[in-house]
């Protein structure tokens, strides 16, 4: 049986359009506030939703996403919270993809096949864990695909051929490209070197590739549209919502400011002119 994931890429396959991924930081600036937000994504134009899980010591995180998790830390979200507001999000919304983003200690804490569990009774479709590398896919990678979650796993600018074969092993929904060295929102993507990326992905395995850290606004997910089959979009919402609140707070501009961005970046990434496979 096909899942949310591939459903939603083989629908924009035969629209021959790149998906656009939009990653929200769960409770961020607050739970009503976020879940306002992302609830707003898919009509905005968002085709699959990565939704953070807070957590104080985010490595691979750039200063924007740092400080949004942060924020929801402070607000009280966990990670009981963030599976509970993916779970309102699925009682009304049932087609857009749901994929948590975050690192593997809270899972520990709150045990591996207690979130698995509970992650499928939300309504989640699949994980990117950026701290659970293959030699450990005993942990969570194997039980999350057992238990009918993708792994979505992780490709950078310094994966070499062999390494590539241990991280093409397990994955599962997609793969995601790091296009840049670093962390999140700390430069804007190469063009030219993602596009050789992405072909070279492709030899290795059928799964579609989806490109992030450095697009930072529409013009940017235009171009890596016509490259990739899907452009992943986060340090630009998370700064849209702290640019928006007053006083630390949300304000009413939070929500309009990510579904305007996400608006933008969804008609780059709808541009015509260059088929995207899948």
């Amino acid at each position: 049986m096909s899942s949310r994931i591939d459903r939603r890429f083989q629908r924009l396959a035969a629209e021959q359009r790149a998906a656009l991924v939009t990653y929200v930081m769960a409770g961020d600036p607050d739970p009503v506030t976020s879940l306002d937000i992302l609830r707003a994504l898919p009509a905005a134009g968002a085709d699959i939703i990565e939704l953070g899980i807070p957590f104080s010591d985010p490595m691979a995180d750039g200063p924007a996403v740092q400080a949004a998790g942060l924020r929801a830390l402070k607000a009280g979200q966990t990670l009981r919270a963030t599976l509970a507001a993916a779970a309102a999000f699925r009682s009304t919304e049932a087609d857009t993809p749901v994929i948590l983003m975050g690192y593997f200690n809270p899972i520990y804490v709150y045990g591996v096949q207690s979130f698995l569990r509970d992650a499928l009774d939300a309504g989640v479709d699949g994980l990117i864990v950026v701290d659970c590398p293959p030699e450990e896919d005993d942990e969570l990678c194997e039980p999350a695909r057992r238990a009918g979650l993708a792994f979505v796993r992780l490709a950078t600018p310094t994966t070499d051929d062999l390494r590539l074969s241990a991280v093409l092993a397990n994955a599962s929904g997609f793969i995601y490209y790091v296009a840049i060295t670093g962390v999140t929102g700390a430069a804007a993507a190469d063009p030219e070197a993602v596009g050789q990326a992405v072909a070279r992905l492709k030899r290795h395995t059928p799964l579609p590739i989806t490109v992030g850290f450095g697009v930072k606004d529409a013009s940017s997910a235009a171009v890596i549209a016509a490259k990739a089959d899907a452009v992943a979009v986060g340090s630009a919402l998370v700064e849209a919502v702290r640019r928006s609140l007053k006083d630390g707070a949300a304000s009413p501009a939070t929500v309009p400011a990510v579904v305007g961005l996400v608006e933008d970046l969804a008609r780059a990434c709808r541009t015509k002119g260059v088929a995207v496979s899948a």
